[in-house]
């Protein structure tokens, strides 16, 4: 494949909403030294992809459009650069590579280093395994690498029902906690299925009144929604953790869980070849069930991202790459 063949994609020359989604052809990236390329057979979606899409986001680290949204990639290795030993062509990868920075992987390749990627789940396909990356690296870094939840430990999760949220209820399962989520009455026995322990209702109870003595709070919703963060805080034992994931921790929230003996961390995902690998494992020995709400061709980029936007759905959006 020479450097001047084209390659479907999505681009943006503007910011705005679905509709400055576009098809185009653009050129197909060649691996650098210690890099592979990927042909990508599908492609999660994710909020921060719409939250770019606008100007949110990650728009700041990309820069101004014209640029190509997505992260979450599984593919089949064309090429390896020089120095690569740990992945060949024709290995079947998945993975979230780049991020923050620009991945592109609302494409038909993709090109980053070696080991952001992992060998795909053998007992899913490529839609599937598109579906997990970030939102299960977020789920599996949250809990494992900034909470070291365990045995016993009492997880308070919010939006359980969604991307991220169904993957933390079943992580946090694995490694023994109890599981309590947040979500619609509608959602509340499948999340019993995948682990949760309790599960309450946020249209009709306040969270904050219904459970307590949390130790772990993964907030998936944030304070610009009826201040989840901050009431969180009111569902704590002492020393108790919560994790803001949508937006970062602001200094006010900081200041109020010192001033009551609790902590509160920010965070954002990073690419991890090696948790991809265990996350890869627990997907198929059956411990992690990989929700997928929608699957739409890599053209309807557009409707995808108004499908992600009514936050209703259950699980992943994703969209089919390969012809």
């Amino acid at each position: 494949m020479s450097s001047e063949e084209t390659m479907r994609a999505i681009t943006q020359d503007s910011l705005g909403g679905p509709e400055v989604l576009v098809p185009a052809r653009l050129t197909v990236p060649e691996p650098l030294p210690t890099e592979v390329q990927v042909q990508v057979h599908a492609a999660g979606v994710n909020p921060v992809d719409w939250k770019t899409r606008t100007g949110g986001g990650m728009a700041g680290v990309l820069g101004d459009p014209p640029f190509v949204v997505g992260w979450d990639v599984s593919g089949i290795v064309t090429k390896v650069g020089f120095g690569v030993t740990t992945l060949k062509a024709g290995d079947e990868v998945y993975g979230m590579p780049w991020f923050p920075r620009q991945a592109g992987a609302y494409a038909e390749y993709v090109t980053a280093p070696s080991r952001q990627f992992a060998r795909k789940p053998t007992t899913i396909d490529h839609d599937h395994a598109a579906a997990v990356p970030l939102a299960a690296l977020t789920a599996w870094q949250t809990l494992v690498d900034t909470a070291h939840v365990e045995k016993g430990t009492r997880v308070l999760i919010h939006a359980a029902a969604g991307g991220v949220g169904h993957f933390a209820v079943q992580i946090a399962k694995h490694l023994g906690a109890h599981v309590i989520g947040t979500a619609r009455a509608d959602k509340h026995a499948w999340l019993r299925t995948l682990g949760a322990d309790e599960v309450i209702d946020y249209t009709s109870v306040r969270f904050e009144e219904a459970v307590q003595d949390i130790d772990v709070v993964v907030d998936l919703v944030g304070d610009e929604v009826d201040s989840t963060s901050t009431r969180s805080l009111d569902t704590l034992r002492s020393g108790g953790l919560v994790v803001a994931v949508p937006s970062g921790v602001s200094p006010d929230l900081v200041d109020k869980a010192k001033e009551r003996g609790l902590r509160a961390s920010a965070f954002l995902v990073e690419p991890d070849g090696p948790a991809l690998t265990r996350i890869a494992d627990l997907i198929d020995q059956g411990a992690i069930h990989v929700e997928v709400a929608s699957i739409l061709p890599l053209e309807e980029a557009a409707e995808a991202h108004r499908l992600g936007e009514t936050s209703r759905t259950r699980g992943k959006i994703v969209l089919h790459v390969a012809p």
